[in-house]
Parts: structure tokens; sequence; C-alpha cells
């Protein structure tokens, strides 16, 4: 039973949950969370989501019995239900041997609306124990500031903060791009099409920070989490960043491919999506006279991330807009977008161009520019949320098809950043005259792609950035690399004798002043695509008669995807990287 289960841990297994549960040794499992089909209807590729009440709930009894079977003496099972039969499934655990230790409300104001009965704008989470008197709840990992800390500043406050209520909030006015707590309940978002976060592949998605949530309360490092839904594989993906082992459980063959590749793009330690906890700090009050602690101000561009460094430069000196002008921006943008995200049409030439004369068509001022920038700022303040605009389609770009060009992504933003005064990425993107010319570097480094492709390998590196300075930063131990130190002549490499696994690489100028440094899953492949043809050598020549290559192979480098690099980065400041982005 043991070599059954361990071939199917740390991945999603595709087949039926129940047979598959089969394979798994009893009280095996530290966690286990379930979102199973509510029987509403809803259009699964694979299963009937409309079955008779007595065959669903026969179906369900049998795989909840399964899940009290391999569940641990100490372990928890959490089961996310709409209404239709959470008091059933209730009941019917209870008949299994589990114990109830809350009923949780996940609610949330923007529910699907309704014309004939109320919108519905919650879900149940039930969250079960095998033994009364014996489990797991890490209460230190999920506290909250409570209203004393947040917005009162009182001195009587619990330092540590005290625990969530069993109600967990989202209004839209606290999800403008993410969440906005201010008191001591979450607010946890359904994940709608247009958040950043959002799968692509599944309609029903569970926000990463609310499994965060339960995760980091019923479980510990190194212990097994079971999904036997895993759909959109958000259960596995969060705890495969809070470094759990996992097993994945899924009907749908599709739905399984698009979880592994999901899972793949991640690695141990990385953040969650979404915002985190509240800070224990107190924002200014509504009324006049402030309580306790001077209010904040608004933090200073050295004080924010880079994300809103970008947003604060996007701002400056752009013409004032009227709210006549916005919405005919998010009209532009709906004709247009075709379901894909604000990045995507801005990063993409023809789908800007296309929004181009869609603001055009409506006389909207402003150059492209501009009018990219507003449309940031619009998503930024949640206007397109607000307006009801859907953006579903994830572009789907896989690392091994960034392999291909990535760095000469990487190389295209250095330079241009470097000639327009350390320029963010947004903005780069946001002019058409300045994505051409970023376009042109990339082209020289590596040919045949579209311009697409080269600016979405940058808005994937920008993305990673601050998880790979995260892995090197934590897994220092394991990423087996060292500085460099020997390296050999360009004029005398032999493409033929370098290892055609995975890897490390530097490029220096005589006189040792590094010029680019990476990584990749191809040394050989790599360094081909650098050096295999006289133009492509007079590119990274310019004005040096020859430079030094220095290489390390690895077994793999999709372990701890960038870290390494991140490392390289930190250790010899090449010219060519993104240093400022992916440093440590």
């Amino acid at each position: 039973m043991a070599a059954k289960q361990n071939k199917l841990l740390n991945k999603i297994n595709q087949g039926d949950c129940v047979k598959l549960m089969t394979c798994l040794a009893d009280e095996s499992i530290d966690l286990a969370f379930a979102d199973p089909p509510f029987n509403i209807g809803y259009e699964y590729d694979e299963y009937n989501d409309r079955l008779e009440s007595e065959q669903y709930l026969d179906w369900s009894v049998e795989w909840m019995k399964q899940v009290h079977r391999v569940l641990k003496p100490t372990g928890a099972f959490w089961l996310a239900i709409g209404d239709e039969y959470a008091a059933e499934l209730k009941v019917e655990a209870l008949k299994l041997g589990f114990e109830c230790r809350s009923w949780v409300i996940w609610y949330y104001t923007f529910g699907v609306h309704c014309t004939h009965k109320f919108t519905r704008s919650h879900a149940h989470l039930f969250y079960f124990v095998k033994d009364a008197k014996q489990w797991t709840f890490n209460s230190g990992e999920v506290k909250v500031p409570s209203a004393r800390q947040l917005v009162y500043n009182d001195s009587r406050a619990a330092k540590g903060g005290r625990m969530p209520d069993d109600t967990w909030i989202l209004r839209p006015q606290d999800c403008l791009d993410g969440f906005s707590p201010d008191e001591d309940t979450w607010y946890f978002p359904r994940v709608a099409g247009t958040f950043k976060e959002r799968a692509g592949f599944h309609g029903c998605q569970m926000p990463e920070q609310l499994l965060g949530r339960i995760i980091k309360a019923c479980s510990n490092p190194g212990e097994t989490v079971l999904d036997p839904f895993s759909g959109s594989a958000t259960t596995l993906a969060v705890a495969k960043k809070l470094e759990r082992q996992f097993i994945g459980l899924e009907l749908s063959k599709e739905y399984s491919v698009l979880g592994r590749r999901r899972l793949d793009s991640i690695n141990e330690g990385d953040d969650l999506d979404g915002s985190p906890e509240p800070n224990a700090s107190a924002p200014q009050t509504n009324a006049k006279k402030r309580t306790g602690a001077r209010a904040k101000k608004r933090p200073s561009i050295s004080q924010v991330d880079d994300h809103q460094k970008e947003l604060f430069s996007n701002t400056t000196g752009a013409p004032s807009r009227s709210r006549l002008e916005a919405d005919g921006l998010i009209d532009s943008f709906s004709c247009i977008h075709r379901g894909h995200s604000v990045d995507r049409v801005v990063a993409d030439p023809v789908l800007n161009e296309d929004f181009q004369l869609a603001c055009d068509r409506r006389q909207i001022p402003g150059t492209a520019a501009e009018r990219n920038r507003f449309l940031f700022r619009l998503r930024k303040s949640g206007r397109l949320k607000q307006a009801g605009v859907e953006t579903s389609v994830r572009t789907q770009v896989s690392w091994d098809d960034l392999e291909l060009f990535i760095f000469a992504s990487e190389i295209a933003w250095r330079r241009i950043s470097d000639d327009y005064g350390n320029m963010s990425l947004d903005d780069i993107l946001c002019d058409p005259r300045i994505a051409s010319q970023f376009d042109v570097i990339a082209q020289q480094f590596a040919p045949g792609f579209r311009p697409v492709d080269y600016r979405w390998g940058a808005i994937k590196l920008r993305k990673e950035g601050r998880n790979a300075r995260r892995r090197a930063e934590n897994y220092r131990q394991k990423l087996s690399i060292q500085k460099f130190t020997d390296g050999v002549r360009l004029s005398e490499l032999d493409l033929a004798k370098v290892p055609v696994t995975a890897g490390v690489y530097g490029i220096a100028t005589d006189t040792g002043e590094f010029l680019f440094a990476a990584e990749t899953r191809g040394l050989a492949a790599r360094l081909k695509a650098h050096f295999a043809s006289a133009e492509r050598r007079k590119g990274w020549l310019r004005e040096q008669e020859d430079l030094t290559v220095f290489y390390h192979n690895l077994e793999t480098i999709a372990d701890y995807r960038l870290a390494r690099q991140s490392l390289l980065l930190k250790w010899h400041r090449p010219k060519w990287n993104m240093v400022a982005k992916l440093a440590v």
C-alpha cells in the first residue's frame, strides 16, 4: 500500500477519486480539502453535475468514507459546499464519525446575479476532525490583528492578534487589486475572471489565501495534504508553496494536464497569490478626530514595492481624465480584449492596435502610451471589475517555451531600461515606440519570435523576480552552485563538448566584467543559441575582441526556478541582466 501511495505523491493523478483513494493507506493523510461538484448543473467536461438527490448523496458518502479512512487520528477534513446539500452532507459526515469543529461561512458580496431569487453570495466551509480530543490546529499561524490593533491602536490589544471569525468576508470595495482588510475578519474574494491569480481553465477556483489559512492551521510542513477534486489545482499549489506533501485526484484529463502545468510553474516557498494578512498598524479612521497613533500618510515611492512604484510612475505627468473618458476607455477595452488581460492587451501589438483604434472611434484624447497607462490605472482602481469586464483567457506560456527566448527578453529589458533612465517595464510596454525598440534588441539575440513573445517573457521574468529572491534566501544550501572562477575563452570554446544537461552559465569580458548570467535547462542548446553563428557572436562581442564563458552543469533547475540565477546576479552583478529585479 505504501508503494502505491508513493506513486501518487506530489502530483495530480487522473481518474475516479474513490478508486484512487483505495490506493492510499489507512491513516496516512494529515489534511484533506474537498471542493466537490455541488450537483447544481455546472458544466464539467467529464462529470454529470445533475444527479438525482439520493444518487448524489450516496456518491458523497462513498468518497467521504474513503477520506475518513485515510485521515490520521489527528487529521482534519475541510469540505466546501453550496446551500443545496450543505445540511445533508454535514449530517452524513457526522454519521461517518467526523466531528464538526467549525461551520465557516465564506461571504462575498458580488455573487452571480439572480433575477427571481436573492443573489447567492456565500459558500459553506465545514471543518471536521476525526477525533474531537486530538487534532492539529496551529492558531499562531492564522491569527489576525484585532480591531483594537488595526483601528484604534489600543495598547490593551493582544500582541499576538486574535483568531479570525467564522465568517470570512469580501466586499468589492475591499478588493480593488487584491484584499484590503482593515478589521479582524479576512476578506477572501471569489476568484473572478478579472483576477490576476485566475488559472483560466476552471470555473470554480478557490483563492490561494483562503486555502493558505486552512493548510497553515491544520497541517505542518512536510505533512501530506489530499484533494480528491483537484480542479484548478489551487489546494496543491498552496500545499507545495507551504512545503507540504500533496496528493491530487482529478477525473478530467484536461484539468489534470493544466493543473500539472500550474504546479510545474511554482516552487516551494513561493508567495501565495492574493494579498496577505492585514498589517498590525492603525489606519486613518473616517472620523475627523484620530484615535491612538497618527494616521498613516501615503507611502513614498521608496516605501512601496516595485509594482506600486511602476503604477506611481505611470501616473506622473499624465493628463487628468474625466469620468466620461474613463468610461470610453473601458468600453474600448471591452470591445477588443477577447477575454485577455490588460497586460496582454498592452503587450500584444495586434490587440493594442485594436484598442487604440477603438479609442480613436470614441475620440478619447491622448497618445497611445497615455491611454495604455490610464488603462493600467483603471485596473488598479478596480473600475474594470466594477464594470463587469471578464478577462478569463489566460496567456499560457510554459517555461519550456520561454527557454528559447527569455534571455533575449531580459537583455532587451535591461538595455531599454538603462537607455531611458531606469524606465519600468510597464512604461516600456505602454509606449509603442519604445516597445518596438525593445523588440529589435530581443530579435538580435533570439531571432524568429513574435514581439508579444519577447514582451511576455519579460513580464514572466518580472513576476518571478520576488519568488526567485525568496527561493535563493530560503534554499541556499540546496542550490549546489558557487561563484564562477574558471572559464574558457569564447574563441576556444568547443560547443560540442558543452553538457546537454541543465546548468548555469556566465559571460564576461576580458577585464572580468560580467555581461550576463543565467540558468538554463540545456547548456549546450543555450550556448549554441548565443554563439553558434558569426552574427550571434558579433552581437555579444560588440567592442570586445574576446569573451570568457563560464558554466556548471546541474541535474535540474526546475526545483527552485531562477533561484540560482538570482544568486549569480548577486555575486557577479552583470551589466545585461535585470539585476534590480532579480538579484537577492
